[in-house]
């Protein structure tokens, strides 16, 4: 069995992730930083639909902690599924700060760049060990670092970086056949950045030409499709999906 590791898999696009994976036949482990109820939930629903899943703790921020989670996820892999390889990794967790580049502090700047970029690139480096030959990595970006939107610099700034790192990676390790995509979702009903109102979200759809916001589905099929045979030639691209967004 092919087994997965999401971060941010508790809410929003990780979970749909999580539970399409399942449905597809793929164990997955699930990370949550603090929100243990609503990871659990997403367990029972994949459980409940015949899948099988686990859920850990792990603050994507926090580096230090990366090495004690590959040993654990080690041991989840041996004792969940009996097997000693990761399949895919999906670099999904994530927050968002809206200010103006002039008021964003120096605290902010530092919590999205551990978040969107210093976190994906040390923990793809601490789990690659366990990464099997043949394997997938896919980076959730943002399709902010195409479209300049007011208040959200750092962020777009960090995702960007996202982007470049995802096609190192896919060069670099390519000689273990591991592919390496990032998905840029446009705008997309989540609780990101405190969510959507009701205005906010009728700007958004008149931008997209397909008249609506994304829901994190749309999104999740392509990370699951990436993650799969069928995406085995798709490699060190950035594929947004937006609905087309701001075209």
């Amino acid at each position: 069995m092919s087994v997965i590791v999401i971060t941010g898999g508790s809410r929003g696009i990780g979970a749909s992730t999580a539970e399409l994976c399942a449905r597809r036949g793929m164990g997955v482990i699930l990370t949550y930083k603090s929100n243990a109820d609503a990871a659990s939930s997403v367990v029972q629903r994949i459980q409940a639909a015949g899948g099988k899943a686990v859920a850990l703790e792990l603050d994507v921020a926090d580096v230090s902690r990366f090495g004690h989670f590959r040993e654990t996820v080690q041991l989840t892999l041996q004792e969940t599924w009996g097997v000693a390889t990761l399949d895919g990794l999906v670099n999904n967790a994530g927050h968002g700060v809206f200010n103006p580049l002039e008021s964003v502090t120096e605290a902010q700047f530092d919590g999205l760049l551990n978040v969107h970029l210093k976190g994906p690139f040390f923990l793809t480096q601490a789990l690659l060990p366990l990464m099997g030959e043949g394997a997938s990595i896919v980076n959730l970006t943002s399709a902010t670092t195409r479209v300049a939107t007011a208040g959200v610099a750092p962020y777009a700034a960090f995702k960007g970086g996202l982007d470049v790192l995802t096609r190192y990676m896919a060069k670099e390790f390519g000689p273990r056949r591991i592919r390496a995509n990032a998905v840029s979702p446009g705008a997309i009903r989540t609780e990101l950045g405190g969510g959507l109102n009701d205005e906010f979200e009728a700007m958004l759809a008149a931008q997209t030409a397909l008249g609506r916001v994304g829901e994190p589905q749309d999104v999740a099929d392509v990370i699951a499709m990436l993650l799969s045979e069928e995406g085995r030639w798709i490699n060190a691209q950035t594929i947004e999906v937006a609905g087309g967004y701001c075209i």
